[in-house]
């Protein structure tokens, strides 16, 4: 048993070393900012109800995903895999920065939606996938956002698209 856990142990060291250090800060920054989300709503607003509104987004945003993926059949650029689009990272950064947006406020979202740009960034930088990858993955995460998360405080700006028709609906407390 300790020899099967020391080789598991090895290859996941080759497949971490591989990655470039590029490629690396985009994944932590795929964990961190959705915990960050997670962490901020919890402990420091004691936000029950937000905290499940950002379940629902990543959740719901993931399946969306993954549905894609199984259903498109693309490959990566670097042809590890033909599960390119759409880009999971760039749809779960995306839902945890809008759940951000829009319960919280832009002050707290700007650096969010910085980073989930940044992951994006990365993910085309690594030849992981085509910029169209990391558009769809990010329009699925803030659509997903935007119909799960009402606003903590203040004032919601949704945008609008439909029938040729693009607008802004802001709402709030007065």
């Amino acid at each position: 048993m300790k020899k099967i856990l020391v080789c598991l142990l090895v290859l996941m060291s080759f497949s971490v070393s591989a990655k470039s250090d590029l490629e690396q800060s985009g994944d932590i920054l795929h964990l961190l900012i959705p915990v960050a989300a997670l962490g901020g709503s919890l402990i420091y607003e004691d936000d029950y109800e937000g905290a499940w509104q950002l379940v629902k987004t990543g959740v719901v945003s993931r399946l969306v995903v993954e549905g894609l993926k199984y259903t498109v059949d693309k490959e990566r650029p670097d042809g590890s895999g033909d599960d390119s689009f759409p880009s999971g990272h760039a749809a779960d950064t995306f839902a945890a920065a809008t759940f951000v947006q829009q319960r919280y406020g832009w002050k707290w979202a700007i650096p969010a939606y910085v980073g989930a740009a940044y992951v994006g960034y990365t993910r085309v930088a690594s030849d992981k996938h085509q910029v169209e990858d990391v558009l769809a993955g990010a329009a699925i995460g803030v659509l997903s956002g935007l119909y799960f998360t009402d606003p903590y405080k203040g004032i919601t700006i949704t945008p609008i698209v439909g029938n040729g028709n693009y607008g802004v609906y802001i709402s709030g407390t007065f």
